[in-house]
This record gives C-alpha cells, structure tokens and sequence, in this order.
C-alpha cells in the first residue's frame, strides 16, 4: 500500500496478508481526491474516513495537510494497523478510533468537511449511510460525503447526490445538502467520469 501524493507521497505500507479488507486501488484513489480536489480545499478541511479498513484513505488525506483526520475502524488487527502507519509518519493530525461506526455516528458531536465511507460492499446497512450522515450533524455546511459502493448500489434518485463516479468496479457516490457551484461544476466535469475495469492498472 503507497501513499499516491502529498508530503508523504510514495511512503509504503505492507499490509498483513491475513488481512481482509478490500483497499480503494490507487487508480481509483487517484481519480477520487482529483474530484474532491474541485470541491474542497483540503488544507482547510476535517476529515472522517469510517470503515478505515487499511487506513489508506486516512493516510491520503494525512498527505494533502488536511487539518485533522479522524478515523473509525471496528477491527482490532486493522485499528492497531492503522495506528502503526500513523505512527511512521510522526503527524499529530490524526485521531484513530476503534469503535462500530454506527454507534460513533449516533454519539459524534464534532463536525466535518469531508466524511469518506468505505464500509463493505456487504454491509446490510449500507443502504442508510447517506441518510444517517445528511440527516446529522457532523457534516459542515458545505461538507462533502463520499460513499464507496459496488455496482449494486444506486442512489440516483437522492436529492442531494451531487456526483457519482465509477473506476473499474469501484462506485463513488458524493453528496452535498448546497449542491456545487458553476466554478465547481466546470471544475469536475475535467475529471474522468468512468472507466471500464480493463483501465485499471
């Protein structure tokens, strides 16, 4: 596991090969902080990454000077490998949590700019996600929530789904309770909407 970009851009992680986790691969990790970066200023942002899994996606954020990073895993071998990475890199931004992300959603007080969910395309409760976290607190005003899903998942018909994008077999659903601007608009359209799962390196 690499970090794509950032300050700590191409620090390695080996992941424990007992692990489970399914990481976010790098060519869909890449295209996705390409669309968040129309959206947000990531020196500026908050983050919650749920499901942290690897912890890859914390890490990118850790890279792009996000302000704070608060991660939430349920797994003890997972949290604790986290924790390791978190380690290496010397960075006092990061705040990991072991918990059920269910229970921390339902007692959060603290609000965020960017929440990422990368929970398993299995979850029975995958479906409530959205709903849970819009229908909250923790997300700012202009927050973006980012849903990682498979191909089974279709929230097309939520009012507040702003993007959706697909890389391979990978599924990103983003909303925002403002919608976006023009400037941002224009912005994103530049990314790739789409690749089919032969594009994926």
């Amino acid at each position: 596991m690499r970090i794509i970009t950032g300050i700590y851009k191409g620090r390695r992680f080996d992941i424990p090969r007992t692990f489970k986790a399914r990481p976010t691969t790098d060519f869909a990790k890449e295209n996705i902080f390409n669309v968040l970066n129309g959206y947000v200023d990531f020196e500026e942002c908050r983050v919650l990454d749920l499901f942290s899994g690897t912890g890859s996606i914390s890490l990118e954020f850790l890279s792009r000077n996000c302000q704070k990073v608060v991660s939430v895993e349920g797994d003890r071998d997972h949290y604790a490998f986290i924790k390791q990475c978190i380690s290496k890199l010397g960075t006092d931004r990061s705040i990991v949590i072991r918990g059920d992300v269910f229970k921390f959603l339902s007692t959060c007080k603290e609000k965020f700019d960017i929440i990422f969910a990368d929970p398993p395309y299995s979850l029975p409760r995958l479906k409530e996600i959205p709903q849970i976290i819009l229908e909250s607190d923790i997300l700012s005003g202009k927050g973006i929530f980012v849903l990682e899903h498979g191909k089974t998942n279709d929230f097309s018909t939520n009012p507040l789904l702003i993007d959706h994008r697909t890389y391979g077999s990978v599924h990103f659903s983003l909303f925002r309770r403002q919608g976006i601007t023009e400037e941002e608009k224009e912005v994103v359209e530049e990314t790739p909407k789409a690749f089919q799962e032969t594009a994926v390196p």
